[in-house]
């Protein structure tokens, strides 16, 4: 059964940084490519940054490159996303997803206020 646990988000500081988790079990996580996506309520989810199988090749939303940061572990099926410089757009619901599986965590919730 595969699953995806996130977690890492909470409330910060604009300028500040966090950096999210993201376990999978029930797959070959190291065989995947893997992706963050964002949610606010109101709008549709937004991809937000892609991992290749074959780390390191990764993609960004152009509203987060530059500031965010998606890594793996394969040893440990970790998948992360490093963010830095937050602003209060980044604020969402940030999930992450195996695309070819179709597979969702439950989501964690990042909040950026002063």
């Amino acid at each position: 059964q595969v699953q995806l646990v996130e977690s890492g988000g909470g409330l910060v500081q604009p300028g500040g940084s966090l950096r999210l988790s993201c376990v999978a079990s029930g797959y070959r996580f190291s065989m995947y490519d893997m992706r963050w996506y964002r949610q606010t309520p109101g709008k549709e989810r937004e991809l937000v940054a892609h991992i290749r199988a074959d780390y390191p090749i990764a993609d960004y939303a152009d509203s987060v490159k530059g500031r965010f940061t998606i890594f793996r572990d394969n040893a440990k099926n970790t998948l992360y996303l490093q963010m830095n410089s937050l602003t209060l757009e980044d604020t969402a619901v940030y999930y992450c997803n195996v695309p070819a599986l179709k597979y969702w965590g439950q989501g964690t919730q990042v909040t950026v206020s002063a």
